[in-house]
C-alpha cells in the first residue's frame, strides 16, 4: 500500500535538517518526483498516490505545495519529525534517492528535471517553459522513463 506524499516529504525534510541542510520546498518536489519515480521502476507500484503536475518550475505535487506555500525560494527550517511508520523498503529508496540527487541544488534539479521525458511529456509540446501547466505527470511515463536503460547507467 502507498504511503502518502506527506509523509514522505516528512522525512525528505527531517533527513536534510538532520544534517542541518534544510531544503527548499522547490527541491522537495523534485525529490518527491525521484521517488516515485525510482519506485514505479523498481517495485512496479507508486510510491504515493497523489498525483504529480508539470509545473513550469518542474515536476510538482499539488497537495504539497498546499503543506508548504511560501517555502519555494526559502528553506524550510520548521522541525519536522520523521515519520516512523514508512515501510523499511520505501525508507531504503528515499535515502537512495537523497544521496544520488540530494548534493544537488534546488535549481539545478528544476533544470534537470525539465529536460527529462516525463514533465516534456506532460506539457505536450508547450514550447515556453514559462507556460503554466496543470497536466499530470504520469505514473507510465516515469516508470518508462526510470526503467530505461539511459537513466540507470547515469544513477549507477
Amino acid at each position: 500500500m502507498p504511503s502518502s506524499a506527506q509523509k514522505i516529504s516528512e522525512y525528505i525534510l527531517a533527513a536534510f535538517q538532520e544534517v542541518g541542510d534544510p531544503i527548499t520546498t522547490a527541491k522537495l518536489h523534485k525529490l518527491l518526483y525521484y521517488v516515485q519515480g525510482w519506485h514505479l521502476a523498481h517495485f512496479e507500484e507508486p510510491a504515493f498516490p497523489e498525483r504529480i503536475e508539470a509545473w513550469m518550475h518542474g515536476p510538482t505535487v499539488p497537495a504539497v505545495h498546499d503543506l508548504y506555500n511560501g517555502h519555494w525560494g526559502r528553506p524550510i527550517v520548521e522541525p519536522i519529525e520523521a515519520p516512523q511508520d514508512l515501510d523499511t523498503r520505501l525508507r531504503e529508496l528515499i535515502d537512495e534517492v537523497i544521496e544520488l540527487y540530494g548534493i544537488d541544488t534546488g535549481y539545478s534539479l528544476h533544470i534537470r528535471t525539465r529536460m527529462e521525458d516525463p514533465w516534456l511529456e506532460a506539457r505536450h509540446g508547450l514550447s515556453n517553459h514559462h507556460e503554466g501547466c496543470r497536466e499530470e505527470v504520469t505514473q507510465e511515463s516515469m516508470k518508462r522513463f526510470f526503467k530505461s536503460e539511459d537513466v540507470r547507467k547515469e544513477a549507477a
